[in-house]
């Protein structure tokens, strides 16, 4: 495949939206292993990661390829605009679904059973605009499920954290999902498609954003304490809390592409502060919590 078609399907998935599941997936990995897990272990984790989010987001972008034509916002994205076929961008999520099983087989019995139907579970959000606005919600989730996989990856079986730090990354996912589609509004009300924004307008849908960045942070906190993650834990949580709040509160621009923009940024600088918090903790032996 030609240089300048491997970077167009690199440009479908966005690459650099896997810095916001992939710092979660890791700390999760390095609870698991109370450390560092084997580099077998770990480059099959960075390889399962990698095939399903492209898969994931490939279908997104073919599912949604009749509405992006429609939406002056993305009707320059690479189907509605020819830069890929649709043929192309089936065969893609096909070739990453097979490489995300075949890269679950290797890792462990469970990992493999767990691999079809998660995959599958990924690609559902897609559909959820077209019927519900809990969309924000389900994408939250199916980006959430990076935790337990991880988990699983490492250990063969599935734990109440992992999955708490999944429900975590929901809630952030979900509150800037909810801030990504207020670009959308008008579009999604003209198409009749469901979304937060559409249905609560602007002024409504950023209090729901904050409200599950509230949740987000409640949650981390107890989860810190109930498993006793120590100080390294807790601190970067109290800098993520200030964060949140200039971003939601304290900015002074109200405008919705610097708001994206602050929110993706932030989403990134979340995700690392989560991996290093965890990290740290695990590492100076602060918590014993995940010992086999």
């Amino acid at each position: 495949m030609p240089l300048a078609k491997i970077t167009e399907y690199a440009k479908l998935v966005r690459l650099s939206h896997t810095l916001f599941a992939l710092p979660f997936a890791l700390a999760s990995m390095l609870a698991a292993a109370n450390g560092l897990p084997s580099a077998k272990v770990f480059l099959l984790i960075l390889a399962c990661m990698f095939a399903a989010r492209n898969g994931a987001m490939a279908f997104n972008r073919l599912a949604d390829a009749r509405f992006d034509s429609l939406n002056p916002r993305t009707a320059s994205r690479h189907l509605p605009a020819g830069r890929l076929s649709k043929n192309g961008v089936i065969v893609f999520i096909v070739l990453n679904g097979v490489a995300f099983v075949f890269f679950a087989w290797l890792l462990n019995p469970f990992a493999f059973y767990c691999s079809l139907p998660l995959f599958l579970f990924l690609l559902s959000y897609s559909l959820w605009k077209r019927f519900s606005s809990l969309s924000h919600f389900m994408l939250g989730f199916a980006i959430g499920a990076s935790p337990l996989g991880a988990w699983i990856a490492v250990r063969g079986e599935p734990s109440i954290f992992p999955i708490m730090l999944g429900i975590i990354l929901a809630f952030w996912m979900a509150g800037f999902d909810i801030i990504y589609a207020s670009q959308d509004m008008e579009s999604d009300k003209a198409l009749g498609l469901h979304s937060i924004p559409a249905k609560f307008g602007i002024e409504k849908s950023m209090r729901i954003s904050l409200f599950c960045h509230i949740t987000m942070l409640l949650l981390a906190t107890v989860t810190g304490i109930y498993w006793n993650l120590g100080l390294p834990w807790l601190i970067s949580f109290a800098v993520i809390s200030i964060a949140l709040l200039y971003v939601h509160l304290f900015r002074k621009s109200n405008d919705l592409d610097c708001m994206n923009r602050d929110f993706f940024l932030a989403n990134i600088a979340i995700s690392f502060l989560v991996l290093l918090g965890l990290g740290t903790s695990i590492f100076i032996g602060d918590t014993n919590a995940f010992i086999p």
